[in-house]
């Protein structure tokens, strides 16, 4: 059956419907078992055999499979239904209660709300897909699979918030592959403007602290003036080396901006949480603060450098403290998927009049599930609709969604009938290279500590 024929069956008003009903289940990351739920509900009812995968039994993941016949190449979609924004997140959002990151609705040509565009719409799309090739009775060579993840959004353990509720990517794609679900290539339908996204940068997240070295003043005894660097108050202080780290972060996104043939990383680092004192006893200064940073690291790069530089704007400054790594993920430029990218460009030239969106730094600079894939040895890249402005509008048009479904079943039904050679070992050309890459920038690293000359990158 011609691919034209599957993609009449798809009806563009049940890919929105299935996006909105999506969206207006509110699941921020931790929450995600209604709306896993309602995917597996939604699988069972059109014919597919879905199964849960769950490290936290209410955190679970779900995946079903459409067999092949064999002798194809294999397919993974997938997408995450975890959402942006807790309702009670009141030191973090000016309105945490917003409509727009909680529900969705459909306006003039576009649907709204942020667990649409990232990431429920683009799963309607695909689900949907998938329910017209199994629909249209065409038989695959290869098995499609489609997978709906829970903890993409990063909830990191750190002090005392501890335990499953605050887990994210250990749970998600990585629990689910390691499970089982495992396909030859994977696509990621995260939003990309219809661009094509094998690369992403790791992250590392620090502590940094910092103390007074004086007596707990009570205010009425606080000692001025003095200079921030040397306050006996503790968030004084740490208002001083944020000062300076602001200063590094411009200084190391541009020196360590990368650019390949996959897409350019500007890898940022920004502060995003700060603790000291308590506001029911502020009658005395602390002697102790926090920050915490959130740093965007290339591909095969060393946290422990990142952790060396933070500490050298401790002491550019005075400042006594200690800087702490708490999380680490690293990134990765997807290996061997060349099939897997020539096809989305063959299908997408199929769909749309103009070819595959040049994708803008700041997609190719974060950190999503493709890099789960590429690093368990499944190729992986990116490819899905996108809001114009995503972090102001949370909104796409309605037929790009649409055109999202048609673009995935021709993907789909070009690539799991492609014949697959026998007996290729999952990974085969990418984990060699992975761990070599990450070697070698592992050894330039220490000898440059060693040396104190900074390893050069190529741009």
């Amino acid at each position: 059956m011609a691919s034209s024929d599957v993609a009449a069956r798809i009806d563009p008003q049940e890919v929105v419907d299935l996006a909105l009903a999506l969206g207006n289940i509110d699941s921020p990351t931790g929450s995600e078992g209604p709306a896993g739920q309602f995917v597996y509900d939604w699988l069972e009812r059109e014919g597919f055999a879905p199964r849960k995968y769950a490290l936290v039994p209410e955190r679970f993941n779900v995946a079903a499979t459409l067999p092949g016949t064999g002798g194809g190449y294999s397919l993974c979609f997938n997408a995450h239904l975890d959402t942006t924004l807790r309702p009670d997140a009141v030191w973090s959002a000016r309105d945490p209660r917003d409509p727009l990151y909680h529900s969705a609705w459909v306006e003039g040509d576009s649907i709204h709300g942020d667990g649409v565009v990232n990431d429920k719409g683009p799963m309607a799309a695909f689900l949907v897909a998938a329910k017209a090739i199994r629909a249209s009775g065409v038989r695959l060579k290869g098995d499609l699979i489609v997978s709906a993840v829970a903890g993409e959004i990063s909830r990191e353990p750190i002090e005392e918030f501890q335990g499953p509720a605050y887990l994210s990517k250990d749970l998600g794609v990585r629990f689910m592959v390691t499970h089982g679900v495992v396909a030859d290539y994977a696509l990621v339908a995260e939003g990309t403007g219809f661009g094509i996204v094998g690369i992403e940068p790791g992250k590392a997240h620090f502590k940094v602290a910092v103390r007074s070295d004086g007596p707990r003043y009570y205010t009425p005894y606080l000692p001025r003036p003095t200079g921030m660097a040397d306050s006996p108050n503790a968030i004084v202080r740490a208002a001083a080396v944020i000062e300076a780290f602001e200063r590094w972060a411009y200084d190391y996104e541009r020196r360590n901006t990368y650019r390949s043939e996959a897409g350019t990383i500007v890898p940022k680092a920004s502060v995003n949480a700060i603790r000291g004192g308590y506001p029911f006893n502020v009658t005395s200064a602390p002697q102790v603060a926090a920050f915490y940073v959130d740093t965007r690291i290339l591909p095969g790069a060393n946290p422990m450098d990142v952790r060396d530089e933070l500490r050298g704007v401790l002491r550019s400054i005075g400042v006594s403290g200690e800087v702490e790594l708490y999380l680490y993920r690293p990134g990765f430029e997807a290996k061997g998927a060349e099939r897997l990218i020539e096809t989305i460009r063959r299908c997408h030239t199929r769909t749309f009049p103009t070819p595959p969106a040049i994708v803008a730094d700041a997609v190719t600079s974060m950190w999503r599930d493709t890099n789960a894939f590429n690093e368990l040895g499944i190729p992986a890249v990116s490819y899905a609709p996108r809001a114009r402005s995503h972090a102001s509008t949370k909104s796409f048009t309605v037929k790009d969604l649409t055109d999202a479904a048609v673009v995935y079943a021709r993907i789909a039904l070009d690539l799991c009938d492609q014949d697959r050679p026998a007996q290729v070992p999952l990974g085969a050309h990418v984990n060699r290279d992975i761990a070599a890459s990450v070697a070698s920038a592992r050894s330039v690293g220490r000898r440059a500590r060693g040396s104190g000359v900074r390893p050069r990158r190529s741009r």
